[in-house]
């Protein structure tokens, strides 16, 4: 079962968190039949945006992870609730690149080292807060860390790794976020830099010694005093719906609902998060004309034709997605 740990140190201003995410991202693959090192740049991002949602307060809450860089992945959004539960898309799925001369998958090839990390923090308020940082390696970890170092001014260890399997299924997933509290002194860092260095690469701690999350920050913060503060499990999780679809719908206006109804009669809407597909007849979208206070469809030109009436639909919410 994938989870979420966070710790505090009672003898240090440093605190972190853990997770570890195999289950969710393997759903990802799954629902967006990545390719391995897509599989990885995906991956990497849901639980860094999970994190990113655990460290939320106030129900409601959302955060949106996008990265944007120039290469043949293309765009990726992650978007995760309070709870860590967490959803995602990416532009391109299909990439292959050869591995890194260490034998690595090539997330950075993938993703790019010239564009942005924009993570938007929806806190149920009137303006979401919005930070944006340039790309730094494309690697995603080193990207989320100059995020916090940047935008937010906290000093941040990040780590994140996702191991695919022969037949490109998900063998292990896991990452954590060590940060320093104001007032952590030069000898603290050293023993942070010294325990994180110790741990080694995340997925080889999960695989080769079998770790937990909170085993994977007990060595890393090893010989400081922890306690810990919450212990949580973590999903793929889309909150799309049939009522939301039909919101979006009557969102787009009489006029955009009109020209579907005369052309087509029928509306077929496709989650990008989840994949679900909403079909909607002529009947439910005179229905949804009426609420969108739309008129008769009588006596209007038509206009131009849809390519095709299958309509792909992010599930966006005030952070940016339904």
């Amino acid at each position: 079962m994938d989870e979420i740990v966070r710790i505090i140190a009672k003898d240090a201003p440093v605190k972190a968190m853990a997770i570890t995410g195999r289950d969710l991202v393997e759903r990802a693959r799954q629902i967006h039949r990545t390719l391995p090192v897509i599989t990885a740049a995906l991956g990497r991002s849901l639980m860094a945006c999970s994190m990113m949602g655990d460290q939320l307060k106030g129900e409601g809450s959302s955060v949106t992870l996008r990265i944007k860089g120039d290469g043949p992945m293309g765009s990726l959004t992650a978007v995760s609730d309070t709870g860590g539960n967490v959803r995602g898309f990416v532009q391109n799925p299909a990439v292959l690149l050869p591995p890194k001369a260490n034998g690595k998958l090539d997330v950075g090839g993938a993703v790019g080292q010239r564009g942005t990390l924009t993570v938007i923090k929806d806190l149920d308020m009137k303006e979401p807060y919005v930070g944006m940082v340039p790309l730094i390696s494309g690697e995603i970890a080193e990207d989320v860390t100059e995020y916090f170092a940047v935008s937010e001014q906290i000093p941040t260890a990040c780590a994140l790794g996702v191991l695919v399997d022969t037949d490109q299924s998900v063998l292990r997933a896991g990452g954590y976020l060590i940060q320093l509290l104001p007032g952590a002194s030069d000898q603290v860092i050293d023993r942070v830099e010294a325990g994180v260095q110790a741990l080694g690469p995340v997925t080889t701690a999960l695989m080769a010694e079998g770790m937990d999350a909170e085993t994977l920050l007990r060595k890393a913060l090893a010989g400081f005093d922890l306690e810990l503060l919450e212990r949580r499990p973590v999903e793929y999780r889309c909150y799309c719906s049939r009522e939301r679809v039909a919101k979006a719908l009557v969102s787009m206006g009489s006029q955009e609902l009109e020209a579907l109804i005369r052309e087509q009669g029928k509306a077929e809407l496709t989650c990008q998060f989840c994949d679900a597909v909403y079909e909607f007849d002529r009947a439910e979208l005179e229905a949804l004309l009426r609420q969108a206070g739309g008129g008769p469809l009588w006596g209007r030109p038509a206009g131009e034709k849809r390519k095709n009436s299958r309509i792909s639909l992010f599930c966006l919410d005030r952070a940016g997605e339904f």
